[in-house]
């Protein structure tokens, strides 16, 4: 083994005071989300009495301590102890910046060890070992690879403002804001993470490969044309015959071929040793490199060109396991996508709201192509030819760039850049706020962007996960403008009963047979109109615009309560707007009194993963009240 400047840079990067800072983080997100779902007991006091409190019955923003109790190795008591609040939005947990103190063995000092603190705290939980053993791999990965982000950043300075669109995706380093294994990318080493994580702004080059056409299912929606006519405008018509060319090299026709690009690590680390017996027989050719440079997003998976920046993005799987998540495309997905982006298309088309004043842009997934052994497709995926690890690691869905939308003038940020931070504390979007003003700012980012989303919801019956980096806001000089959504593929969902225009809703059934006797609520079909609604208050308002209140409130001094209360008025005033969809805003009604969010840290120690949400309550609702109770007095 020869010993890199990349070996050394871990010890270098842990040993820094990046590394305890990076430490303190995930443990208070951790204690966070383990407070707000409810999965250990805790003490709180309020600070400055001595009485302990129930954390649920204190007044919203009330400062206060929260102690968690548990034992170490020898039996002795130990305790953790960090300060806080329950805030009103959505009555998140939010931890101070003040390091959490562990009690023990007669010393108090700052907490040092996230598996220490696992095994004290959740040990004598009713957890799954297994789940419990690898949800403390996920927290110390995650030590592990935003230290070394944060350590690079720090040296290398820079601002992010001032970055075209791409670049910043990259660039947003700070990664899921309430789940505290945010940064884990299980299956990446650190060289890995350093070669190819998106905060290091790596060019990417794609590996191409044939696959038989008997091991592929394609869809590409029919305004582009076939998918050759796809990968004629992608790779132009001289890499198109060298990979022909490699096809015959091979003792093959390329007319039985489809050629599927990869990501290189894919390709080292999952495809070429999970597709033994399909290299020897032919049906998986390796045909070459791509020529366009690529970068990575903020998923991981999904590509950027930076040859060509209106070319399009590629999403590709990787086995990975990130924020918990499986990283791979089934291939039941993939050839969702162009048909789900043709009805979102249509439904926008169709609405004067949408396409003429929301000017709404939807970046078409418009083709999609996957591995999928013939005896496999409609199975479950332990099943078929194809093993589990195979399954879902090869394939691609073609996505619209952004760049293609944009207008003279028009710049893009993806919405969690909103809540982003520079290395001085200050918030990425400072310098609009204070140039134009925090509630002037806010009005036209609830119109150009929560409005169009609500408005899809009530009009037309369909939710779209739009939270994070699925969000784009398009502005002019920070002036919001537009709003652009993504990632249709595995995140809409519909009541039939409520849809507007039922005729235009894609025939899932006959896209893949897994679709045909799925359970009620497996996939894209809700039994209830609940999960619908669901959708759009936990992805839009409790993480996107949560995270923007608390953010606002924490740095900006921007009271939650009013920024809650002007999204109830532009809420209302759009209903008002649109008197013939009363019914309808009723039956999605938005300002319920508690909604369902997932239980994220709850979900990786439990067995039972299947009914994990738990009751939150709605900022909008109190908001709404309020609003009602003035107009009543005046």
């Amino acid at each position: 083994m020869h010993v890199t400047g990349e070996d050394w840079l871990i010890g270098e990067a842990l040993r820094s005071p990046v590394s305890g800072r990076v430490l303190q983080r995930v443990l208070r997100q951790l204690i966070e989300s383990l407070i707000y779902e409810g999965v250990i007991a805790v003490e709180a006091a309020t600070t400055g009495e001595a009485a302990a409190a129930s954390a649920t019955t204190a007044a919203c923003g009330q400062a206060q301590l929260f102690t968690l109790r548990g034992h170490d190795e020898r039996g002795a008591a130990v305790a953790y102890s960090c300060r806080g609040s329950r805030r009103l939005t959505f009555g998140r947990i939010r931890l101070d910046d003040a390091p959490v103190l562990r009690t023990g063995g007669g010393r108090t000092e700052p907490a040092n060890d996230l598996a220490q603190f696992v095994r004290e705290v959740l040990g004598d939980l009713d957890a799954d070992p297994g789940k419990l053993r690898a949800f403390t791999e996920e927290l110390e990965q995650t030590l592990l690879k935003d230290t070394l982000v944060q350590f690079e950043r720090e040296l290398a300075g820079g601002e992010l403002r001032g970055r075209p669109y791409d670049e910043l995706e990259s660039a947003l380093m700070d990664g899921h804001p309430y789940h505290p294994c945010y940064k884990s990318r299980i299956g990446f080493d650190f060289a890995d993470h350093l070669a190819y994580g998106p905060e290091f702004a790596p060019a990417v080059r794609l590996v191409w490969l044939a696959v038989h056409r008997s091991r592929t299912l394609v869809t590409v929606d029919p305004d582009y044309g076939g998918y050759d006519e796809v990968l004629a405008a992608e790779l132009g018509e001289p890499q198109l015959a060298r990979f022909r060319a490699a096809v015959r090299e091979a003792g093959a026709e390329p007319d039985d071929y489809v050629f599927v690009p990869a990501h290189p690590w894919q390709w080292r680390k999952a495809i070429a040793t999970s597709f033994v017996q399909d290299q020897r027989t032919k049906q998986v050719l390796l045909v070459g490199q791509g020529r366009d440079d690529y970068r990575p997003l903020q998923s991981i998976r999904t590509l950027a060109n930076r040859s060509q920046a209106r070319k399009a993005n590629v999403k590709l799987p990787l086995q990975l396991l990130n924020t918990s998540s499986p990283r791979h495309l089934l291939p039941h997905f993939v050839v969702t996508a162009p048909p789900i982006t043709r009805w979102l298309k249509q439904l926008a088309a169709n609405d004067p709201y949408l396409k003429k004043e929301a000017r709404l842009i939807l970046l078409g997934e418009y083709a999609g192509v996957s591995y999928a052994a013939p005896d496999s497709v409609g199975k479950p995926i332990s099943c078929g030819a194809a093993s589990a690890a195979a399954e879902g690691a090869l394939g691609c869905i073609w996505r619209e760039s952004i760049h293609g939308y944009l207008e003279d003038g028009e710049a893009a940020v993806p919405f969690n850049a909103l809540c982003a931070r520079e290395l001085d504390g200050s918030l990425f979007i400072e310098p609009w706020l204070v140039a134009i003003g925090v509630e002037t700012w806010l009005k036209r980012l609830f119109k150009t962007c929560v409005l169009p989303i609500v408005h899809l919801l009530a009009a037309h019956g369909v939710a779209l996960e739009a939270h994070a980096q699925n969000m784009v806001l398009v502005h002019r000089s920070g002036m919001p403008f537009r709003v652009a959504l993504k990632d249709f593929h595995e995140d809409v969902l519909f009541y039939r009963p409520y849809l507007a225009e039922p005729e235009l809703c894609p025939d899932f059934a006959a896209l893949h047979p897994i679709y045909r006797n799925a359970a009620p609520n497996a996939f894209f079909e809700t039994d209830s109109p609940e999960p619908v609604r669901g959708l759009t208050l936990g992805a839009l308002f409790f993480i996107n615009l949560g995270e923007l209140a608390l953010a606002l409130a924490d740095r900006m001094s921007y009271p939650e309560e009013q920024f809650w209360q002007l999204a109830a008025e532009m809420l209302e005033r759009h209903q008002s707007r649109f008197p013939e969809l009363a019914e309808r805003f009723a039956l999605f009604d938005l300002f319920v009194a508690t909604t369902r969010v997932e239980q994220l840290t709850k979900r990786r120690l439990y067995a039972k993963t299947e009914s994990l949400l738990h009751d939150v309550p709605n900022p909008l609702h109190a908001a709404r009240a309020r609003l009602l109770g003035a107009a009543a007095g005046r």
